[in-house]
């Protein structure tokens, strides 16, 4: 895989023959490396339209801000490129997001141009298979203003020795936490139909997010919401609900899938000097669908 400059972010149609192609189980899809290539745009300038859908379904106000969760939608053409490569090491199918951390380092203005690149690094073991990250660079000149991580879990089988050397670790619980007075506490209708809407947006066409009778094809009961949905859906409702800094880091873990429709419910602490911690849980249970923090910088 080669470096590869772009005049605008990339129509995911014109790559869409080799998503279908990637999406197909590879052999053996234990990687040794990554490849390291970079993928940029020189000069991207922001769709406005695109971007006032995006604030509407997230809850984000018009404020002529960027979001902060917003890049990762936009990297995600140019990290689909590189996965729909042929020396992309792993199957597009079944590639599970399991982590995704964005950095704004000043507030962004919606009529900025800026630059934007995407490389593969971090190559690891995971008790279930392999992890990754997709890296992606935000800048004005020389300036970076942001920058994501997005984490992706690759499923493989482990040999005898293998499961007998690293036995698997049980998960970390992640208990609801009891409301508290300052935090926020909110009901998030999750609507039938967001899957689609998201889709449209970001480009992220996975037949998981569409319609059930897809979701079951992949072994859903249910379609389910986009992982980066719930996020900027919470960092959203926590922006309005308290004074974000200009600069801040957020992150999560993907914890157990949204079904749609269905309600949620947005729980956090009280935000202090460091920042806020917060999770998005069942309603009808403990089960979390995502924790995450906003650490102030």
């Amino acid at each position: 895989m080669s470096d590869l400059q772009f005049k605008e972010l990339p129509k995911i149609h014109t790559t869409y023959a080799n998503v279908i192609k990637s999406l197909l189980p590879h052999g053996d899809s234990k990687a040794s490396e990554l490849p390291t290539a970079v993928y940029s745009v020189e000069k991207l300038v922001i769709d406005q339209g695109n971007l006032r859908e995006y604030r509407k379904i997230c809850g984000f106000m018009d404020d002529g801000r960027v979001p902060a969760t917003y890049f990762a939608v936009l990297s995600q053409t140019l990290q689909m490129n590189m996965m729909a490569k042929p020396d992309f090491p792993f199957a597009m199918l079944g590639l599970v997001h399991i982590h995704n951390s964005v950095t704004q380092h000043r507030v962004i203005f919606d009529t900025e141009t800026v630059s934007m690149a995407v490389r593969l690094d971090n190559l690891k073991a995971h008790d279930k298979g392999q992890q990754f990250d997709f890296i992606t660079t935000v800048s004005i000149g020389d300036e970076v203003i942001w920058q994501g991580v997005s984490t992706y879990l690759s499923r493989q089988k482990k040999s005898k020795q293998e499961r007998a050397a690293n036995p698997a670790k049980p998960e970390t619980a992640n208990p609801k936490p009891e409301v508290i007075e300052g935090g926020l506490h909110t009901v998030v209708d999750v609507p039938e139909d967001i899957g689609r809407r998201y889709a449209f947006v970001s480009g992220d066409f996975n037949l998981i997010h569409l319609h059930p009778l897809s979701a079951r094809a992949f072994g859903f009961p249910k379609a389910i919401a986009h992982g980066m949905w719930t996020k900027a859906k919470s960092l959203a409702l926590l922006s309005k609900a308290y004074k974000l800094p200009a600069a801040y880091t957020v992150e999560v873990a993907f914890k157990q899938p949204v079904f749609l429709p269905s309600k949620a419910e947005l729980i956090s602490d009280v935000p202090c000097d460091l920042g806020i911690e917060f999770g998005l849980y069942a309603v009808s249970s403990d089960k979390p669908h995502l924790v995450g923090s906003i650490a102030f910088l």
